[in-house]
Parts: C-alpha cells; sequence; structure tokens
C-alpha cells in the first residue's frame, strides 16, 4: 500500500494545532522535535516536520502528498497546490500598520513611502492593485521594530491579537487579507482513496470541535416546545424516564449557539441540562 506523506510545521504557531488535528484523527506518531519525519504506525503516513515557507513547494513538486500551512504562506509562495480543507486554527489577519504618531492614515498615504514586511509579494499585489508607489523593504522576523529604527514609514505582517503592535508603538490602519491553517494537497491527488478518508476523518474532528452534545430532561407536555429549538444533526431523541410524564432528550448543538439555546431551552422547560464536548462527528 502507498505511504502518503503530509508535510506540517516543524516549530511556529501552527506545529502544536497540526500535530493535535492529526492526533485526534487516530493517528498514533511520536511528534520528535529533533527529527524531520515521524512515521505513523497505525495509517500509511509519514508525517515531514518543515519551515513553513518549505510546505507549499514540497506539496507542488510531489515531495509530500499534503501539507497544513497558512492561507498567507500560499499567496506568497504563489506555487499551484490544490485547496483540500479549511482547518479552522492560526487564525490571524494581515495589516498595515504605523507609529501611533504617524500621520500616515489611510492606504493613499503610502505614496512615496516605505514599508517592511516579510511577505513582500502579498503587499506588492495590494499596493498594485490599489495603485500604490511604494518603496518594499524585505525583512525577515522583527518587522514590528523597522518604524523604530527609522527603516521604514510602516510595516505589513501578520496580526492576531495586537499585542505586538501595542508593545512596540504601532497602530493597525489597513487590513490586506485573512488567514487560517488550511490542508493543501498536491493537484490531482483530492480523490484519491487514502486522501479521500483522511479528509473525512479531519472534518469529523472538525464537525465535533464545532458542536457540545446535550443532554436535558423534561417534562413530556413540554416536548414539542423544546423540539422546536433543538434541529440536532438529524432529530433529538427523545428517551421516557422512570417517573411518568417525564422524557430525556439527547441532541446536538453547535458551538456558536451554545449559550442562546441553553436559555430558550431553560425558558421552555427542560431542567437537569448536562453538556459535554463531542470527540468526533461522522457522518
Amino acid at each position: 500500500m502507498k505511504t502518503l506523506k503530509i508535510a506540517i510545521q516543524k516549530s511556529g504557531r501552527l506545529n502544536e494545532k497540526s500535530v493535535e488535528l492529526l492526533k485526534n484523527c487516530g493517528l498514533s506518531f511520536e511528534n520528535y522535535k529533533s527529527s524531520l519525519i515521524s512515521n505513523v504506525s497505525n495509517f500509511p503516513l509519514e508525517i515531514l516536520f518543515l519551515r513553513d515557507d518549505d510546505i507549499p513547494e514540497y506539496v507542488q513538486d510531489g515531495i509530500a502528498d499534503l501539507g497544513i500551512v497558512g492561507e498567507n504562506v500560499i499567496s506568497e509562495t504563489g506555487v499551484d497546490v490544490s485547496f483540500l480543507q479549511m482547518l479552522g486554527f492560526g487564525k490571524c489577519t494581515l495589516k498595515l500598520a504605523v507609529q501611533t504618531h504617524s500621520t500616515i492614515e489611510n492606504i493613499a498615504d503610502l505614496n512615496g513611502k516605505s514599508i517592511a514586511t516579510s511577505y513582500p509579494v502579498i503587499l506588492k499585489n495590494f499596493l498594485d492593485d490599489n495603485k500604490i508607489k511604494a518603496e518594499i523593504r524585505t525583512i525577515s522576523g522583527s518587522v514590528e521594530i523597522a518604524p523604530g529604527l527609522g527603516l521604514s514609514d510602516a510595516i505589513f505582517d501578520i496580526v492576531s491579537t495586537g499585542g505586538t503592535l501595542k508593545s512596540n508603538g504601532l497602530k493597525p490602519f489597513a487590513e490586506v487579507m485573512k488567514s487560517e491553517a488550511v490542508l493543501i494537497g498536491r493537484k490531482g491527488i483530492e480523490n484519491e482513496p487514502l486522501i479521500v478518508e483522511l479528509i473525512q476523518r479531519i472534518q469529523s474532528v472538525l464537525r465535533a470541535k464545532e458542536t457540545k452534545y446535550v443532554v436535558l430532561n423534561a417534562e413530556a407536555k413540554n416536548i414539542d416546545q423544546i423540539l422546536a429549538l433543538l434541529p440536532g444533526v438529524k432529530s433529538p431523541t427523545v428517551v421516557p424516564l422512570a417517573e411518568e410524564g417525564w422524557v430525556a432528550i439527547h441532541t446536538v448543538i453547535p458551538e456558536r449557539d451554545f449559550w442562546e439555546k441553553i436559555s430558550l431551552l431553560k425558558s421552555a422547560g427542560a431542567q437537569g441540562i448536562v453538556v459535554m464536548p463531542i470527540e468526533k462527528i461522522i457522518l
């Protein structure tokens, strides 16, 4: 049987979540920090631990079949790969920022100015689209210190919480793109059986993260009102209790609707509500 290869970050902000996702998919392997390759013992898969900038090209060139990397890295490298699954973690925004006392307030003010960045390709495309002529100064790491050192008038970089910008006396003023981790594959691999199986595992884990399993007790007379609030995966399960006139209702609630649903359920007569995390949902 063919052995697949998937490339993930060796270190960095996506490494821990990538490893967690693969382990939650039932894959058994050791995350050797000092090794570039880890073999999965219960699935025909090898995990390559690489620099994030190298992952897209490894996938494009067929050295790896799959990769987990940020959308921003794919845009920067300009590789030709297939987007197989958005993964919901590693979310960030690429923004333009200036010093808090800067007179630059909008994109047009960047004309004739210099911008420091580790993402020159994305920045150039953005400036060209907006007909802005500015000098792009490519810096590898510590972009935030460039304006304070007089190296640039502005910066273009990843922003997760904004704390790093603030601590360096910077303020964002324009959003260029949003990014999150994505599973990519080399072209034409999408329908291979092992790929399909692995994606199904990943999707089951992602669905579970977005939902809660809820069990509640209610009087039988309130069933219709409560069921109207609970769509469930297909439909809620209703089980009679030992006490006559009472039932237990089992269902799944989307994480985004959790607190609103709980409040509505209590108002509809639900009692003894138990909420549990879900490990996987397989449709």
